[in-house]
Protein backbone atom coordinates (compact mmCIF):
# COMPACT_ATOMS: atom_id res chain seq x y z
CA UNK A 1 0.00 0.00 0.00
CA UNK A 2 0.98 3.61 -0.47
CA UNK A 3 1.21 4.88 3.10
CA UNK A 4 1.54 8.58 3.93
CA UNK A 5 2.49 9.84 7.39
CA UNK A 6 1.66 13.42 8.33
CA UNK A 7 3.34 15.79 10.78
CA UNK A 8 6.45 13.81 11.77
CA UNK A 9 8.15 17.13 12.49
CA UNK A 10 11.55 15.75 13.48
CA UNK A 11 11.55 12.75 11.12
CA UNK A 12 11.58 10.50 14.17
CA UNK A 13 9.57 7.48 13.09
CA UNK A 14 12.11 6.13 10.60
CA UNK A 15 14.55 5.70 13.49
CA UNK A 16 12.19 3.62 15.64
CA UNK A 17 12.21 -0.20 15.66
CA UNK A 18 8.48 -0.30 14.91
CA UNK A 19 9.01 1.43 11.54
CA UNK A 20 10.16 -1.93 10.17
CA UNK A 21 6.51 -3.03 10.32
CA UNK A 22 5.94 -0.90 7.21
CA UNK A 23 8.77 -2.49 5.21
CA UNK A 24 6.33 -4.09 2.77
CA UNK A 25 4.72 -0.76 1.91
CA UNK A 26 5.58 2.36 -0.07
CA UNK A 27 5.92 4.96 2.69
CA UNK A 28 6.04 8.76 2.38
CA UNK A 29 6.78 10.80 5.49
CA UNK A 30 5.84 14.50 5.65
CA UNK A 31 7.98 16.36 8.18
CA UNK A 32 6.24 19.74 8.07
CA UNK A 33 2.77 20.87 9.07
CA UNK A 34 0.28 21.86 6.40
CA UNK A 35 -3.24 23.19 6.87
CA UNK A 36 -4.01 24.25 3.30
CA UNK A 37 -6.55 21.81 1.85
CA UNK A 38 -5.35 22.26 -1.72
CA UNK A 39 -1.79 21.45 -0.74
CA UNK A 40 -2.83 18.51 1.43
CA UNK A 41 -5.02 17.10 -1.34
CA UNK A 42 -2.10 17.35 -3.75
CA UNK A 43 0.32 15.68 -1.36
CA UNK A 44 -2.07 12.83 -0.54
CA UNK A 45 -3.49 12.33 -4.03
CA UNK A 46 -2.11 8.77 -4.30
CA UNK A 47 -2.32 7.80 -0.62
CA UNK A 48 -4.10 4.55 0.17
CA UNK A 49 -3.42 4.66 3.91
CA UNK A 50 -2.94 7.74 6.04
CA UNK A 51 -1.13 7.79 9.40
CA UNK A 52 -1.87 10.65 11.80
CA UNK A 53 0.18 12.12 14.61
CA UNK A 54 -2.57 12.51 17.17
CA UNK A 55 -4.60 15.66 16.40
CA UNK A 56 -1.97 17.68 14.57
CA UNK A 57 -4.00 17.77 11.33
CA UNK A 58 -7.78 18.04 11.10
CA UNK A 59 -9.29 15.52 8.70
CA UNK A 60 -12.37 17.21 7.24
CA UNK A 61 -15.02 16.23 4.74
CA UNK A 62 -13.66 18.81 2.30
CA UNK A 63 -10.26 17.08 2.38
CA UNK A 64 -11.55 13.50 2.28
CA UNK A 65 -13.70 14.15 -0.77
CA UNK A 66 -10.53 15.04 -2.68
CA UNK A 67 -8.68 11.82 -1.82
CA UNK A 68 -10.19 9.18 -4.16
CA UNK A 69 -7.57 6.50 -3.47
CA UNK A 70 -7.62 6.74 0.33
CA UNK A 71 -9.03 3.62 1.99
CA UNK A 72 -7.61 3.66 5.52
CA UNK A 73 -6.82 6.17 8.26
CA UNK A 74 -4.73 4.68 11.06
CA UNK A 75 -4.12 6.47 14.34
CA UNK A 76 -4.36 5.93 18.11
CA UNK A 77 -6.66 7.25 20.80
CA UNK A 78 -9.63 9.58 20.48
CA UNK A 79 -10.49 11.31 17.22
CA UNK A 80 -12.24 14.69 17.70
CA UNK A 81 -10.14 15.96 14.76
CA UNK A 82 -11.61 13.47 12.28
CA UNK A 83 -14.97 13.71 10.51
CA UNK A 84 -15.96 10.08 11.01
CA UNK A 85 -19.23 10.44 9.10
CA UNK A 86 -17.33 11.80 6.11
CA UNK A 87 -14.92 8.85 6.33
CA UNK A 88 -17.87 6.47 6.15
CA UNK A 89 -19.53 8.36 3.30
CA UNK A 90 -16.29 8.11 1.30
CA UNK A 91 -15.75 4.42 2.11
CA UNK A 92 -12.65 5.16 4.20
CA UNK A 93 -12.02 2.92 7.19
CA UNK A 94 -10.90 4.57 10.43
CA UNK A 95 -8.87 2.38 12.76
CA UNK A 96 -7.87 3.80 16.13
CA UNK A 97 -6.81 1.76 19.12
CA UNK A 98 -7.99 3.15 22.43
CA UNK A 99 -5.23 2.09 24.81
CA UNK A 100 -6.01 0.21 27.99
CA UNK A 101 -3.83 -0.92 30.84
CA UNK A 102 -0.62 1.05 31.17
CA UNK A 103 -0.94 4.84 31.50
CA UNK A 104 0.88 7.34 29.32
CA UNK A 105 3.84 7.76 31.68
CA UNK A 106 5.35 10.38 29.38
CA UNK A 107 2.36 12.65 29.95
CA UNK A 108 2.32 11.97 33.69
CA UNK A 109 6.02 12.78 33.99
CA UNK A 110 5.67 16.02 32.04
CA UNK A 111 2.72 17.06 34.19
CA UNK A 112 4.75 16.57 37.35
CA UNK A 113 7.70 18.41 35.81
CA UNK A 114 5.47 21.37 34.99
CA UNK A 115 4.22 21.45 38.58
CA UNK A 116 7.76 21.60 39.91
CA UNK A 117 8.87 24.11 37.30
CA UNK A 118 6.03 26.50 38.09
CA UNK A 119 6.24 26.23 41.87
CA UNK A 120 10.00 26.84 41.89
CA UNK A 121 9.88 29.53 39.19
CA UNK A 122 12.54 27.73 37.17
CA UNK A 123 12.18 29.67 33.87
CA UNK A 124 12.70 32.93 35.79
CA UNK A 125 15.69 31.53 37.71
CA UNK A 126 17.32 30.10 34.59
CA UNK A 127 16.90 33.37 32.70
CA UNK A 128 18.34 35.31 35.65
CA UNK A 129 21.36 33.03 35.84
CA UNK A 130 22.12 33.38 32.13
CA UNK A 131 21.66 37.15 32.40
CA UNK A 132 24.40 37.29 35.04
CA UNK A 133 22.12 38.42 37.86
CA UNK A 134 22.12 35.13 39.84
CA UNK A 135 18.92 34.43 41.81
CA UNK A 136 15.62 36.06 40.86
CA UNK A 137 13.16 35.15 43.62
CA UNK A 138 11.86 32.58 46.09
CA UNK A 139 10.01 29.42 45.08
CA UNK A 140 7.63 27.09 46.93
CA UNK A 141 7.78 23.42 47.94
CA UNK A 142 5.46 20.70 46.71
CA UNK A 143 5.67 18.91 50.04
CA UNK A 144 2.66 19.65 52.23
CA UNK A 145 0.57 20.99 49.34
CA UNK A 146 -2.78 19.58 48.24
CA UNK A 147 -2.90 18.37 44.65
CA UNK A 148 -6.35 18.26 43.10
CA UNK A 149 -6.77 15.73 40.29
CA UNK A 150 -9.83 16.13 38.07
CA UNK A 151 -10.50 12.83 36.31
CA UNK A 152 -9.98 9.39 37.82
CA UNK A 153 -7.98 7.79 35.04
CA UNK A 154 -4.62 6.13 34.41
CA UNK A 155 -2.51 9.26 33.94
CA UNK A 156 -3.97 10.96 37.00
CA UNK A 157 -3.34 7.84 39.11
CA UNK A 158 0.30 7.75 37.99
CA UNK A 159 0.65 11.44 38.84
CA UNK A 160 -0.87 10.78 42.27
CA UNK A 161 1.88 8.24 43.00
CA UNK A 162 4.58 10.78 42.09
CA UNK A 163 2.95 13.46 44.24
CA UNK A 164 2.55 11.20 47.26
CA UNK A 165 6.25 10.34 47.05
CA UNK A 166 6.93 14.08 47.39
CA UNK A 167 4.74 14.38 50.48
CA UNK A 168 1.67 15.89 48.84
CA UNK A 169 -1.96 15.22 49.75
CA UNK A 170 -4.33 14.16 46.95
CA UNK A 171 -7.92 15.31 46.52
CA UNK A 172 -10.03 13.88 43.69
CA UNK A 173 -12.91 15.06 41.53
CA UNK A 174 -14.41 13.36 38.50
CA UNK A 175 -17.68 12.27 36.96
CA UNK A 176 -20.17 10.57 39.27
CA UNK A 177 -18.93 7.19 38.08
CA UNK A 178 -15.30 8.24 38.51
CA UNK A 179 -15.94 9.53 42.03
CA UNK A 180 -17.56 6.25 42.99
CA UNK A 181 -14.55 4.30 41.70
CA UNK A 182 -12.19 6.60 43.60
CA UNK A 183 -14.14 6.12 46.85
CA UNK A 184 -14.20 2.35 46.31
CA UNK A 185 -10.40 2.48 46.01
CA UNK A 186 -10.14 4.33 49.31
CA UNK A 187 -9.23 7.70 47.80
CA UNK A 188 -10.18 11.10 49.22
CA UNK A 189 -12.90 12.73 47.10
CA UNK A 190 -14.02 16.34 47.53
CA UNK A 191 -17.46 16.83 49.06
CA UNK A 192 -18.50 19.02 46.12
CA UNK A 193 -17.13 20.63 42.97
CA UNK A 194 -16.85 23.94 44.84
CA UNK A 195 -14.97 22.25 47.67
CA UNK A 196 -12.53 20.71 45.19
CA UNK A 197 -11.54 23.99 43.54
CA UNK A 198 -11.39 25.88 46.85
CA UNK A 199 -9.20 23.41 48.78
CA UNK A 200 -6.40 22.61 46.35
CA UNK A 201 -3.03 24.36 46.02
CA UNK A 202 -2.52 22.79 42.59
CA UNK A 203 -5.19 21.48 40.23
CA UNK A 204 -4.40 19.25 37.25
CA UNK A 205 -7.04 18.06 34.82
CA UNK A 206 -6.98 14.64 33.16
CA UNK A 207 -10.04 14.13 31.00
CA UNK A 208 -10.64 13.08 27.41
CA UNK A 209 -12.03 15.80 25.20
CA UNK A 210 -15.53 14.98 23.99
CA UNK A 211 -18.73 16.94 23.34
CA UNK A 212 -19.66 16.27 26.98
CA UNK A 213 -16.37 17.50 28.46
CA UNK A 214 -15.70 20.47 26.18
CA UNK A 215 -15.59 23.60 28.33
CA UNK A 216 -16.15 21.58 31.51
CA UNK A 217 -13.72 23.80 33.46
CA UNK A 218 -15.48 27.14 33.74
CA UNK A 219 -14.54 30.67 34.74
CA UNK A 220 -16.55 30.10 37.92
CA UNK A 221 -14.39 27.08 38.76
CA UNK A 222 -11.15 29.02 38.31
CA UNK A 223 -12.48 31.94 40.34
CA UNK A 224 -13.02 29.58 43.27
CA UNK A 225 -9.34 28.59 43.43
CA UNK A 226 -6.97 29.72 46.18
CA UNK A 227 -5.26 33.07 45.73
CA UNK A 228 -1.83 31.44 45.13
CA UNK A 229 -3.02 28.34 43.32
CA UNK A 230 -1.48 26.72 40.24
CA UNK A 231 -3.60 25.32 37.39
CA UNK A 232 -2.06 22.59 35.20
CA UNK A 233 -3.41 21.26 31.91
CA UNK A 234 -1.60 18.64 29.85
CA UNK A 235 -4.82 17.06 28.54
CA UNK A 236 -6.66 19.24 26.01
CA UNK A 237 -7.19 23.00 25.79
CA UNK A 238 -10.84 22.52 24.84
CA UNK A 239 -11.62 21.23 28.33
CA UNK A 240 -11.48 24.83 29.55
CA UNK A 241 -14.24 27.32 28.80
CA UNK A 242 -13.08 29.57 25.97
CA UNK A 243 -11.15 32.57 27.29
CA UNK A 244 -11.54 31.52 30.93
CA UNK A 245 -7.90 30.73 31.68
CA UNK A 246 -6.54 34.02 30.36
CA UNK A 247 -9.26 35.95 32.16
CA UNK A 248 -8.48 34.06 35.36
CA UNK A 249 -4.77 34.78 35.15
CA UNK A 250 -5.52 38.46 34.67
CA UNK A 251 -7.27 38.58 38.07
CA UNK A 252 -5.01 36.07 39.85
CA UNK A 253 -7.36 33.08 39.94
CA UNK A 254 -5.34 30.99 39.33
CA UNK A 255 -2.15 32.84 40.21
CA UNK A 256 -0.16 30.66 37.79
CA UNK A 257 -0.84 28.20 35.01
CA UNK A 258 1.38 25.52 33.49
CA UNK A 259 0.02 24.05 30.26
CA UNK A 260 1.09 21.79 27.41
CA UNK A 261 -1.99 22.29 25.21
CA UNK A 262 -3.42 25.27 23.36
CA UNK A 263 -6.54 26.10 21.36
CA UNK A 264 -4.37 26.65 18.28
CA UNK A 265 -1.61 24.13 17.56
CA UNK A 266 1.06 24.64 16.52
CA UNK A 267 0.96 28.04 18.21
CA UNK A 268 3.59 30.22 16.51
CA UNK A 269 2.43 33.68 17.57
CA UNK A 270 4.79 34.89 20.29
CA UNK A 271 2.38 37.73 21.03
CA UNK A 272 -0.57 35.44 21.76
CA UNK A 273 -2.13 36.87 24.96
CA UNK A 274 -2.19 33.56 26.82
CA UNK A 275 1.23 32.34 25.68
CA UNK A 276 2.89 35.66 26.52
CA UNK A 277 1.23 36.07 29.93
CA UNK A 278 3.95 36.44 32.61
CA UNK A 279 2.26 33.93 34.92
CA UNK A 280 1.98 31.18 32.34
CA UNK A 281 4.54 28.43 31.77
CA UNK A 282 3.98 26.55 28.53
CA UNK A 283 5.35 23.63 26.56
CA UNK A 284 4.43 22.82 22.92
CA UNK A 285 2.21 19.74 23.40
CA UNK A 286 5.08 17.39 24.20
CA UNK A 287 3.30 15.21 26.75
CA UNK A 288 3.49 12.23 24.39
CA UNK A 289 6.67 13.29 22.58
CA UNK A 290 9.26 10.80 23.77
CA UNK A 291 10.98 7.99 21.91
CA UNK A 292 9.47 5.41 24.23
CA UNK A 293 5.92 6.68 23.82
CA UNK A 294 6.29 7.00 20.05
CA UNK A 295 7.44 3.38 19.84
CA UNK A 296 4.44 2.25 21.85
CA UNK A 297 1.86 4.29 19.97
CA UNK A 298 3.10 3.85 16.42
CA UNK A 299 3.66 0.15 16.85
CA UNK A 300 -0.11 -0.09 17.36
CA UNK A 301 -0.78 2.24 14.43
CA UNK A 302 1.42 0.25 12.06
CA UNK A 303 -0.15 -3.01 13.26
CA UNK A 304 -3.49 -1.61 12.14
CA UNK A 305 -2.10 -1.04 8.65
CA UNK A 306 -0.70 -4.57 8.50
CA UNK A 307 -4.01 -6.03 9.66
CA UNK A 308 -5.93 -4.05 7.03
CA UNK A 309 -3.53 -5.08 4.27
CA UNK A 310 -4.01 -8.72 5.32
CA UNK A 311 -7.78 -8.37 5.10
CA UNK A 312 -8.42 -8.48 8.85
CA UNK A 313 -8.75 -4.89 10.07
CA UNK A 314 -8.56 -4.23 13.82
CA UNK A 315 -9.68 -1.42 16.13
CA UNK A 316 -12.30 -0.34 13.60
CA UNK A 317 -14.33 2.76 14.45
CA UNK A 318 -16.77 2.95 11.50
CA UNK A 319 -17.62 -0.70 10.94
CA UNK A 320 -20.32 0.03 8.36
CA UNK A 321 -17.55 0.60 5.82
CA UNK A 322 -16.85 -3.14 6.05
CA UNK A 323 -20.44 -4.00 5.17
CA UNK A 324 -20.97 -4.58 1.44
CA UNK A 325 -23.25 -1.91 0.03
CA UNK A 326 -26.43 -3.13 -1.61
CA UNK A 327 -27.00 -2.07 -5.17
CA UNK A 328 -30.18 0.05 -5.60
Amino acid sequence: MKVHILDDWFDTLRQLPCFAKLSAHDVTVWTDHCEDIDQLASRLAEAEALVLFRERTKITRALLERLPTLRLISQRGTYPHIDVEACTDNNILLCSKKPAGEPNYSAAELTFNLMQTAMRGLPREMASLKAGTWQAGVGRNLRGKTLGLYGYGRIAKALAHYAEAFGMSILWWASEEGRQRAKADGQTVATSREDFFARCDIISIHLRLSPETRGIITAKDLAAMKDRALFVNTARAGLIEEGALLAGLEVGRPLMAAIDVFDTEPLLDRQDPLLSHPNLIGTPHIGFVTEEEYELQFSDIFDQITAYANGNPIHVINETVLTPRQEP
